[in-house]
């Protein structure tokens, strides 16, 4: 029992201890909110939240296309280090990505929400199991995505929400600017002052040598990528950045949510935090499997 208190009052300071550092890289940099929101989705809908994102390798799963310009490893590695040194091989890398976004956003306006601890981390990381979709697929596509990883209708619409902050790069966006399935024709149900606006940031091609530009996804965000609501006021306006989230419009379930969650952020703030709870819940490794890193870029 006294093991029990002891191991329990380690991870209680653990959190905490998490919670001071983002507090600290967040008032420097407020975009760590949207770029640990990504780097926690892309671990945990491929093999799980088992912190195979974190490792490094030619072939390890932060080398996928789809995981081009993942940030907010510097954040979890300096966390860690600290971590190992006050408390060593207690808090996985795992529990540290999901500690750190629930803390992240939470300043950003989002509801903070229990994180349940007790993550291993995983001990290998490949590249071609990274199966993370494109943000142009169909509704029927990205709700079979969301269903296989044991989410289901209201999941996907709140957690596409996270969308309220954060940018993409154009090359996400062009086909509708220019060509919306290949028609030669820009998407039918982008607004139409909105389609200009984004025509302006984001050219039909990039010349060589010219990096793909990034623009926000949500311009009523910008760059105080705040948590808020009105990225469901845009979608039903017809001004979503992405395809995959103007869709939440093209089904009768998502776009009374999205009309919801418009109406009442409360509502939003709410499932936003129960979906966030069950996708840190994705697959996880417990007990005996996988290990506890020391260093999260690699294995021990």
């Amino acid at each position: 029992m006294v093991m029990i208190q002891i191991f329990l009052t380690v991870v209680v300071a653990g959190a905490n201890f998490v919670r001071h550092q983002v507090e600290i890289f967040y008032k420097n940099d407020r975009s760590i909110a949207p770029k640990l929101l990504r780097l926690l989705y892309s671990d945990c809908f491929v093999t799980g939240c088992d912190a195979s994102i974190l490792l490094e390798g030619s072939n390890s799963e932060r080398m996928a296309p789809q995981n081009r310009g993942l940030g907010g490893f510097v954040i979890i590695d300096k966390i860690k280090i600290v971590l190992e040194q006050r408390c060593p091989g207690v808090v996985s890398c795992a529990d540290i990505l999901n500690l750190a976004t629930r803390d992240a956003v939470h300043l950003a306006g989002a509801p903070s929400y229990p994180v349940f601890t007790g993550r291993r981390d995983c001990l290998t990381s490949d590249k071609q199991t990274v199966d993370l979709p494109s943000p142009s697929i169909s509704w029927d596509q990205a709700m079979s995505y969301f269903k296989s990883r044991g989410l289901n209708v209201l999941d996907m619409a709140t957690l596409l929400g996270s969308h309220s902050m954060g940018r993409t790069h154009c090359s996400y966006v062009v086909d509708r600017l220019y060509s919306f399935n290949k028609t030669g024709k820009p998407s039918p149900t982008m607004n139409k002052y909105f389609l200009t606006v984004m025509a302006k940031q984001c050219p039909p091609r990039t010349r060589k040598g010219q990096t793909d530009p990034l623009v926000y996804l949500n311009p009523d965000s910008g760059s105080n990528h705040s948590f808020t609501n009105s990225f469901y006021s845009r979608t039903l306006s017809n001004k979503s950045v992405l395809e995959v989230d103007q869709q939440l419009l093209y089904n009768d379930d998502t776009k009374r949510i999205s009309e919801e969650f418009s109406a009442s952020f409360e509502d939003f703030r709410k499932s936003f935090a129960l979906s966030m709870s069950k996708m840190g819940s994705i697959n996880v490794l417990t007990k005996n499997e996988g290990e506890i890193r020391r260093d999260c870029r690699r294995r021990n």
